[in-house]
């Protein structure tokens, strides 16, 4: 079997996701400063070494 390209995206978060998000907990849309703010910084939030482990462990 061919190795799987290591340049692949696997998970993304798109400018509608953030939105989505700021209309249920603000009941608005984020102003161009505010996502701008959002969206170098909700990385920083996210566990990624451990949201992958916990799908190797569950599939593998």
């Amino acid at each position: 079997m061919k190795e799987e390209s290591t340049r692949g995206v696997v998970y993304s978060i798109n400018v509608s996701d953030i939105q989505d998000v700021a209309d249920q907990v603000l009941d608005r849309r984020l102003t161009r400063r505010e996502l701008t703010l959002v969206r170098e910084s909700v990385g920083d939030y996210i566990d990624w070494f451990e949201a992958i482990e916990n799908a190797i462990h569950e599939h593998v």
